[in-house]
């Protein structure tokens, strides 16, 4: 079950809505449709929740870029939605290059080196298996996402809730981030 809200801030105080994610399918989409709440391009927060197992916080100011904090990264990444805040730029990787990996695994498969047969003329066996022992090592922790917290940690300071806070954060994240702004009230309306 899944939860996503937008809190806008305004002249007034923060406005809630609830968002539905249906037609979201990137960080520029979420990002967008940050936008359009915004008021004279205001900060607007928003908020996903996946029941329990992890929360995510996208928070746009104007036209800056977003910024982003997962409570549990390798929660996330096993969802939908968490996929679209895990970008390869918040995980440290060089963009596509999931799809490059991929690739040369396909070239690998088609020319036999995963036989331990020399990839090229003139390269000993040894060679060869230590380039697989090497790709193999890297391979995993390339696409490891880690556990826990991942992301800016301060996005939220000058909001009123410091980094330590953040990251105690576990059951009802939401709420206490509202609070700690707030805007429990406002959010209350669209849970």
């Amino acid at each position: 079950m899944y939860f996503a809200a937008l809190l806008a801030r305004t002249e007034d105080g923060w406005e809630a809505s609830d968002t539905e994610l249906d037609d979201v399918e990137t960080l520029s989409d979420l990002t967008d449709l940050a936008r359009d709440a915004s008021m004279d391009e205001d900060t607007v927060l928003v908020f996903i929740e996946q029941e329990d197992a992890w929360f995510g916080v996208v928070r746009v100011d104007g036209e800056e870029d977003p910024r982003i904090f997962v409570s549990n990264a390798s929660a996330a990444a096993r969802s939908s939605y968490g996929e679209i805040l895990l970008t390869d730029e918040l995980l440290g990787r060089e963009p596509e290059a999931e799809d490059s990996i991929a690739a040369l695994e396909e070239l690998v498969g088609l020319d036999g080196t995963e036989d331990d047969e020399p990839a090229t003329p003139g390269h000993s066996g040894t060679d060869t298996d230590h380039a697989t022992d090497d790709d193999d090592d890297e391979g995993p922790d390339a696409d490891a996402v880690p556990a826990g917290p991942l992301g800016d940690t301060g996005l939220l300071s000058d909001l009123g809730l410091p980094e330590a806070e953040l990251l105690m954060l576990r059951t009802d994240a939401l709420a206490e981030i509202a609070d700690a702004l707030g805007a429990a009230e406002v959010l209350e309306t669209v849970r």
